[in-house]
C-alpha cells in the first residue's frame, strides 16, 4: 500500500525511511527528495526494480537513470578509469548538483538500460536522501515525473504524476527545480554536456581545461528540462 511520510517530524522520517529501506529491498520504487528535484529511486543492482522505474515514468531502455550515492568513496566501486581531473571534480562539488558520467566497472552484475558501458554517478545534498542511500547503497533515480511532464518539486506533486507506481513518498518539503550540471568524464578531456545548478566558470576554477562543448565522436542524449536525475546521457565508446 502506498504511503506517504511527512519527514520534517522525526517520528514520521523514522518510519518513512525504514518503509522505504523495505521497499527498495523488495524490488518497489520510492520518491525522495534531493538537492534539486524529488526522484524516482530504485535499486540500481536490480533489473527489476529498475524497468519499474522506467515504466513507472512512462519510459524505454534507450533513456537509463543515473545513480546516487551516498559517498564520493563509492564512485571507485562503480567507475573505472577515473580521470584525475574527475575526482578533483567529485572531491570538490560533492555532496551537490554535480553528475558525472564514467565508464561503469565492468564487472557489475547491473542493468539500468542501454548505457554503452558507462554510468552517471552523483552525491545529493540532501540529508533525506544521504541517510536513505546509506541503508541501501547506490540507487537508480530518476526525476519523480511521468515522462515528458514537469519534475515534481514536492512528494504531493511527484503523487500526483507517479500515484500508487510508488511505494513509499518522503516528503522533505519543496525543492528547486534546477537540475544538475553534467560532465562527461569518460575521455581523456572532461566536458560540459549541461550546465545546471553549478556553472562552467565554477568548474573550471576546479579543472580549467574542462571543455564545455561535446566533441563530434560522443553522442549524448541528454534530457530537456529540469529532469536533473532523469536521463543518463549515453557517450559512444572512443
Amino acid at each position: 500500500m502506498t504511503t506517504s511520510y511527512d519527514c520534517s517530524d522525526p517520528a514520521q522520517r523514522s518510519d518513512g525511511l525504514a518503509h522505504a529501506q523495505r521497499a527498495i529491498a523488495a524490488n518497489q520504487c520510492v520518491v525522495l527528495p534531493t538537492d534539486t528535484v524529488y526522484g524516482i529511486a530504485a535499486d540500481a543492482f536490480s533489473p527489476q526494480a529498475v524497468a519499474t522505474l522506467l515504466a513507472s515514468k512512462g519510459r524505454g531502455r534507450s533513456m537509463p537513470p543515473p545513480v546516487l550515492i551516498p559517498r564520493v568513496q563509492t564512485m571507485d566501486g562503480l567507475a573505472a578509469d577515473i580521470h584525475p581531473d574527475a575526482r578533483k571534480l567529485a572531491e570538490a562539488f560533492w555532496p551537490g548538483g554535480l553528475t558525472l558520467i564514467f565508464r561503469a566497472q565492468p564487472s557489475l552484475t547491473w542493468d539500468l538500460g542501454d548505457t554503452l558501458g558507462t554510468v552517471a554517478l552523483r552525491v545529493p545534498d540532501d540529508r533525506v536522501a544521504l541517510d536513505l542511500l546509506a541503508f541501501t547503497g547506490p540507487l537508480a533515480v530518476s526525476s519523480a515525473n511521468r515522462t515528458g511532464a514537469p519534475a515534481s518539486t514536492t512528494g504531493a506533486e511527484a503523487f500526483d504524476q507517479l500515484a500508487a507506481a510508488v511505494e513509499v513518498y518522503l516528503e522533505g518539503g519543496p525543492r528547486s527545480a534546477t537540475a544538475s550540471t553534467i560532465v562527461d568524464a569518460t575521455g581523456e578531456d572532461l566536458v560540459l554536456v549541461r550546465t545546471g545548478s553549478i556553472s562552467l566558470e565554477e568548474l573550471q576554477e576546479v579543472v580549467p581545461g574542462l571543455k564545455d562543448t561535446p566533441s563530434e565522436s560522443t553522442d549524448l542524449n541528454v534530457p530537456h528540462g529540469p529532469d536533473d536525475a532523469g536521463t543518463q546521457p549515453s557517450p559512444t565508446p572512443r
